[in-house]
């Protein structure tokens, strides 16, 4: 299976497209406005206080701020520039920190589909300049796109390894590099780790229900009983922000039809592996990508806001997949707003069943946890073949210090946003060099 994506990734949008990511990006500001979600789940915690009244409009949006700009500009932007594709980071972020800063409800979606505009006519302008330089370091961030997909397909094996030790770790690795060549020898047209990324993500389900009916089942036979308080304040807590969110129903199905209409579209990739197979076409495989990560951020979406009483723009991912395979614009509309119903719903649901598999909410964790560690060291992996499609030597030098500055640094661009920003630095670095005629673009 080809990784390499045709040179000169373009970001150009028909009039519908235009309109669906201008109308949804003012919809999630207003959204984000009325604290009824954001995208970040750093800031999701943050938004009880304000709900309630003990932080205001500025700190919250200070925070969402800090907690998203180095997404933004680090991870978002080079990715939609490097595979022709919308991502959540560079879509749901800004519009986060614009429906929080609106000091009134009028102005809020305006502020969104500013951003909206900025990103359907601005992006294919700079994307353009970009290419015309001597040194294309757009094309050059289309290395990322083999670490990213083959290393990424690791994430159940470090989870696995994590919460169940090596024995199992060792069985889900062997399984998956069987299932990976396995996939490249009989069905190469195929994601190559397709099958391995859903061997493993089964794999972990498996062991922690087993776990977990194991304890209940030594539990009971030893006596022992679940204690339920009557005036438990995390259930009132839960079962308030339930009952807040079930009141703005109809504004959550608006806005699962626009993120399934927009995923149905094939402009917009839920994650970076998702952006690379959707650029590539591959939204079959994609869509099983970003079903596996489900199984990471429910549990996650789902506390977080019961307890804030604030949901995730995106719910829980679910309508990223039944987007990129639905079949036309106004049956993913459908579905996109009735998966929403659904998880809004069901929300108080969800809570009582994790609090019930303790082992499953911890593999979510470590889903999460294996995620980053896998993305971090494809992405770093990645840049530097950028680096090194650039400028060779002094291309690695470049993107490689920027990188270890930042960690010096103590980190101001968040580690995963740090390489792919450093390789856009490093390209306006070498640019510069080249007509201080001090530098060599490479050929080829």
């Amino acid at each position: 299976m080809s990784t390499t994506l045709a040179a000169g990734a373009h970001l150009d949008f028909t009039l519908a497209q235009q309109l669906t990511v201008i109308l949804l990006c003012a919809l999630t500001a207003f959204i984000s406005h009325m604290a009824l979600a954001v995208f970040n789940d750093g800031t999701r915690p943050f938004m009880l206080d304000f709900i309630q009244g003990r932080s205001n409009r500025g700190a919250t949006t200070a925070v969402s701020f800090g907690l998203s700009a180095g997404f933004i500009f680090g991870l978002g932007a080079p990715m939609a520039l490097s595979t022709g594709v919308l991502n959540p980071w560079l879509v749901f972020l800004p519009t986060d920190i614009l429906g929080l800063l609106s000091p009134k409800k009028w102005l809020a979606p305006i502020l969104g589909a500013a951003w909206g505009a900025v990103i359907v006519f601005g992006l294919n302008g700079a994307n353009n300049v970009a290419h015309d330089m001597p040194v294309d370091f757009i094309t050059a961030m289309q290395q990322m796109s083999t670490p990213i997909l083959f290393l990424f397909a690791l994430f159940p094996v470090l989870a696995i390894t994590k919460q169940f030790g090596r024995k199992w770790g060792g069985v889900a690795g062997v399984l998956e590099l069987a299932l990976v060549v396995m996939t490249m020898k009989l069905w190469p047209s195929m994601f190559a780790g397709a099958l391995a990324m859903a061997a493993g993500v089964l794999m972990l389900i498996a062991l922690a229900v087993t776990k977990d009916v194991r304890q209940r089942r030594a539990d009971r036979a030893a006596g022992v009983t679940e204690v339920v308080l009557d005036d438990d304040p995390m259930a009132s807590l839960f079962s308030a922000s339930a009952a807040r969110l079930k009141r703005y129903l109809p504004l959550f199905m608006l806005l699962g039809a626009g993120v399934c209409l927009l995923a149905q579209m094939h402009i917009f990739g839920g994650g970076e592996a998702t952006s690379f197979l959707i650029a590539k076409g591959q939204y079959s495989e994609a869509a099983q990508v970003d079903f596996y990560r489900v199984f990471g951020f429910i549990p996650l979406i789902a506390t977080t806001a019961l307890a804030s009483g604030a949901y995730g723009i995106a719910g829980f991912t679910l309508v990223y997949p039944i987007g990129y395979l639905m079949p036309n614009p106004i049956l993913a509309m459908v579905v996109g707003a009735a998966v929403f119903a659904l998880e809004v719903l069901a929300l108080s649901y969800i809570g009582k069943v994790l609090g019930k598999l303790p082992s499953v909410r911890d593999s979510s964790e470590h889903l999460r946890s294996a995620i980053s560690d896998t993305l971090q060291l494809a992405i770093l992996f990645g840049s530097l073949m950028a680096a090194n499609t650039m400028g060779a030597g002094l291309g690695i030098l470049i993107v490689g210090g920027l990188y270890l500055l930042n960690e010096a640094m103590g980190r101001p661009v968040v580690r995963m946003a740090a390489a792919p920003a450093a390789v856009i630095v490093g390209g306006i670095l070498l640019n510069i060099l080249y007509w201080l005629n001090l530098f060599t673009p490479i050929k080829g």
